[in-house]
């Protein structure tokens, strides 16, 4: 078993406790991006079946086979998406956290509609309000979740944030979980390696863990 699987399942663990969290509450996505199918495998071995990817064409290369194997391994996708990618999206992944603009939310809801495919999906919010980063403005969430849901008929089930790295993350965190909870979204996609304990204290349905798990990406 990965020592980095472990020891993250046991900080979840004990994290769960001290907040008076059910462990099944919060779900770990380990981030395989980068990582290939010699490093995954062990963590398969061990157990783990939810991955997140941040590319699609990445993930194409290496999870189709894997799946051949495990057919139970649930695949997410954590990173940014193109419309021009979404047929390929909804054909491989299980839930998509990136959903944050009217293209991409329409590109879904014509091809989960044609694949006859079960897709979650979560709407990214850009909590710091970063103009270099992707996510919709907290601003403009209500509205945005109101489109999805209402107007196209997507599973919408939560939201997704990245805290700025020189701010302090329970802010954001608080801020999504807040969100949320106003728009009836049971589900929270938030904290990563660093600062996971906090995202679960906060109410975090996913956590999104690469580095703790691999180690470093080369």
């Amino acid at each position: 078993m990965s020592h980095g699987l472990e020891n993250v399942r046991e900080q979840m663990r004990q994290t769960c406790k001290e907040a008076g969290r059910s462990e099944r509450d919060v779900e770990l996505i380990a981030v395989s991006k980068r990582f290939d199918r010699d490093a995954i495998l062990p963590m398969l071995e061990a157990g783990q079946r939810l991955f997140g990817e941040n590319r699609v064409q990445e993930a194409q290369g290496k999870w189709p086979s894997l799946r051949a194997q495990y057919s139970d391994i649930e695949l997410h996708l954590i990173g940014p998406l193109q419309s021009n990618k979404a047929a390929d999206a909804v054909a491989l992944f299980d839930a998509i956290h990136t959903v944050d603009r009217e293209k991409i939310a329409r590109a879904l809801k014509k091809e989960i509609d044609k694949q006859g495919r079960q897709v979650e999906l979560l709407i990214q919010v850009n909590t710091g309000q970063e103009a270099q980063k992707a996510g919709i403005d907290p601003l403009e969430t209500k509205d945005f979740a109101h489109f999805c849901r209402d107007e196209l008929g997507l599973g919408v089930t939560g939201l997704m944030c990245i805290p700025p790295v020189d701010e302090e993350a329970a802010l954001h965190f608080a801020l999504l979980k807040k969100i949320a909870d106003e728009l009836g979204l049971a589900k929270t996609s938030m904290g990563m390696s660093a600062d996971f304990d906090t995202a679960i204290a906060l109410g975090a349905s996913y956590i999104r863990v690469g580095s703790a798990i691999f180690g470093a990406r080369t």
